[in-house]
């Protein structure tokens, strides 16, 4: 397994999803992921699609600057670190932000997301 190439096409798919169609991205989370967003923390496919598709803001684009991935775990996990800006629509300046992502393989051939943290980087 290509680490680089699954951290790739997972960054790609996550935040077109994101910018296009939020609730799109439940498929990704099961009852046992966890999402911190900003130092809050909300469990569950349903509670974190939820969280997502209830942010205080309807248009955005995600304009990724890095991806670093790592193996993780006996079963073939995957850690993925993003970094990058956030372009809200109607905002004069971008938003700088860190997401790390621990990826779970599935019976199916695919990925889910156990652990998802998010953070706004300050300056």
């Amino acid at each position: 397994m290509d680490l680089d190439s699954v951290a790739r096409a997972f960054v790609e798919h996550y935040y077109r999803t994101f910018d296009t169609n939020r609730g799109g991205l439940a498929g990704l989370y099961q009852e046992s992921s966890m999402l911190s967003f900003e130092g809050a923390k909300t469990q569950g496919a349903a509670a974190i699609t939820a969280k997502l598709t209830g942010l205080p803001f309807q248009q955005c684009q995600h304009n990724i600057s890095t991806i670093d991935c790592q193996p993780s775990g006996p079963v073939g996990g995957v850690l993925v670190f993003v970094s990058g800006s956030l372009q809200l629509a109607g905002e004069q300046y971008a938003l700088k932000f860190s997401q790390m992502f621990h990826l779970i393989p599935t019976p199916q051939g695919g990925f889910y997301v156990l652990n998802d943290i998010f953070r706004l980087n300050y300056a």
